[in-house]
């Protein structure tokens, strides 16, 4: 029986915890833990490897991280329990955002970044009660569950897809706002029924139809989509 995500009894910075959090995406959020290496760190928070050496050491004292210098570093368990509980939180209000309050999905990213660092536990429960118990943001990521359980979901990228078959887009891998806005302005979107028409040899672009309209999009486009045979 999984237990519950841990109450907030280990007091953290805001900067302590979003050092967990880029652990976690870079180890893996899901399966077997994964390791990092400290300049690997440092450039996902753009800072300095001193600096990232700095704080690693305040994270091993608080028995979150495992480290040696020059080392790799994982999380420990309880350090993945609350990065996974910072990501919860995250996509919470990620979600809230989009459609409670009506920000587009390429506006709610860094309102969540400050949101995300609210300590009230109960104020979680009650936002993921209040939303109905959501299990993916609007960029389509899994939300945490309390426990800590990830819903599971079949996806590939739309560079992977076969011509001639009917997907649904359930997420995108670049959450970056002018990646948000321009696929937006193309029409594509979550949970947006698409069928690959045609792929290019020479480029690797993709013509797909959706909403009865042919468009081309670029192999990058098309690598940062993730969709699912329907």
């Amino acid at each position: 029986m999984r237990r519950k995500l841990p109450k907030f009894a280990v007091m953290l910075s805001v900067t302590e915890e979003n050092y967990l959090k880029a652990l976690l995406r870079i180890t893996g959020e899901r399966g077997r833990a994964g390791e990092a290496g400290t300049n690997q760190l440092a450039g996902k928070l753009n800072v300095r490897p001193a600096t990232a050496t700095d704080m690693l050491k305040k994270l091993k004292e608080k028995q979150l991280i495992n480290y040696e210098k020059y080392g790799k570093i994982s999380l420990t368990d309880t350090g993945r329990e609350l990065a996974v509980a910072i990501i919860r939180k995250h996509r919470l209000w990620e979600t809230f955002l989009f459609e409670k309050l009506g920000f587009s999905w390429d506006e709610v990213h860094d309102i969540a970044e400050q949101l995300e660092h609210i300590k009230s536990e109960k104020l979680v429960e009650r936002l993921d009660k209040f939303l109905g118990f959501p299990q993916f943001d609007p960029h389509g990521d899994a939300i945490p569950s309390a426990d800590g359980a990830y819903a599971n979901e079949v996806r590939q990228t739309l560079a992977d897809a076969d011509a001639g078959v009917p997907y649904l887009i359930v997420a995108v891998r670049d959450n970056s706002p002018s990646f948000l806005q321009y696929v937006s302005q193309i029409g594509l979107g979550i949970r947006r029924r698409l069928t690959v028409v045609q792929k290019f040899d020479f480029d690797h672009s993709v013509a797909i139809e959706i909403g009865g309209e042919k468009i081309s999009i670029s192999e990058k486009v098309a690598q940062n989509i993730y969709c699912k045979p329907i």
